[in-house]
């Protein structure tokens, strides 16, 4: 090998060397560490197709896993105290503002004084201190043959304890938490003492004892049963909504008015709400998940399928719900329909409504 030839190969190691230590491997230089995915658990009371794809849209949007456990608002709760201060629920959703009550009561929920979530939700549709906010309205009103009654005979709800009521009224069993916070409302109205009595009153003008859910009432009056049922909104409005003309036909035959409780007065408004768990690892995630369910898109697919109202004014009505009249909601406080709840059930008994 020649002189010149050692050189070059001595130059070649020597800038190798330099190179080597001046520009460390690729991979070293740029990588790095992963962010790991955030997570959201959600323990919803809640079972609808238009749910699960709004859900989907949101981890998409903020690039978050959400775990859905599904069950009835009793079971969650019971879950949810077993599993203790380890419970992985960041959010609950459920319906009705008498059993978001039954979470907080039971010490599984945290009070969030939010400012965009109070800014989104009127004050009348979330708890005082900020335990839940409210996510659509429901309406517990009267479904009636209009063949036997005109509304103006059903405009309020003391106008079912008349006697020409007698042996008309359908309803189901008193424990029921959507006739519950309906009772609850009513004490807060009439009294702890009119109150048993309009539902003794009740009690003597139903023409069957309670059974069934709310569709079933709907559909005695088409039977012929009974020409009154006390049920929610969207119950007859996914009847008039159903594939099934038989069930088109009950809709079709019954006619559905929102009471009030005396005239001016307001109706009963009942929600479908969530709360953000006591043992949420992320409340602020938990924040803009509630946020979200709150936006235009959110309000659509949350009434999609159930035909509940969207809570935010000037939301597009799902198919149906344009049926329901006109209606001014009640100023009283949610909170009360928690409050009143054991002494609803109380009154309920004495009036022996099953």
């Amino acid at each position: 090998m020649t002189y010149r030839t050692h050189m070059i190969v001595g130059l070649s190691l020597l800038v190798g060397a330099v190179t080597a230590c001046s520009n460390p491997s690729e991979p070293a230089d740029t990588a790095t560490a992963e962010e790991p995915q955030r997570t959201l658990t959600l323990y919803s009371a809640r079972h609808y197709d238009s749910d699960k794809a709004l859900y989907a849209m949101f981890e998409e949007q903020a690039g978050v896993k959400l775990d859905v456990r599904e069950s009835k608002a009793d079971q969650l709760i019971e879950t949810m105290k077993a599993e203790g201060d380890q419970s992985p629920a960041d959010v609950i959703i459920t319906a009705d503002a008498g059993s978001l009550w039954r979470f907080q009561d039971a010490g599984l929920t945290q009070a969030v004084a939010s400012e965009d979530l109070s800014a989104i939700v009127p004050q009348n549709y979330r708890q005082s201190q900020g335990h839940w906010y409210g996510l659509a309205r429901r309406l517990r009103g009267i479904a009636y043959d209009p063949a036997r009654w005109s509304a103006e005979e059903l405009a309020t709800w003391d106008m079912l304890a008349e006697d020409v009521k007698s042996g008309e009224i359908c309803v189901r069993s008193s424990s029921n938490i959507y006739n519950l916070s309906l009772m609850s409302e009513i004490i807060h109205r009439y009294g702890a003492d009119d109150a048993q009595a309009w539902a003794t009153a009740i009690v003597g003008n139903m023409a069957r004892n309670p059974q069934g859910g709310d569709t079933d009432q709907i559909r005695a009056i088409a039977a012929g049963e009974c020409s009154i049922a006390i049920v929610n909104h969207y119950y007859w409005v996914r009847l008039g909504a159903s594939e099934k003309e038989a069930d088109r036909n009950v809709a079709t035959s019954t006619t559905f008015l929102v009471p009030e409780f005396s005239e001016g007065s307001g109706s009963h408004v009942n929600i479908t709400g969530a709360a953000i768990s006591a043992t949420a690892d992320d409340v602020a995630l938990a924040e803009e998940f509630i946020a979200f369910l709150l936006t235009e898109t959110g309000q659509s697919y949350l009434t999609r399928d159930t035909k509940e109202l969207p809570l935010l004014d000037g939301s597009a009505l799902p198919d149906g719900v344009e049926n329901v009249p006109e209606f001014t909601a009640s100023d009283t406080s949610l909170d009360i329909y928690g409050e009143n709840q054991a002494e609803a059930q109380r009154l309920f008994d004495l009036a022996g409504w099953n």
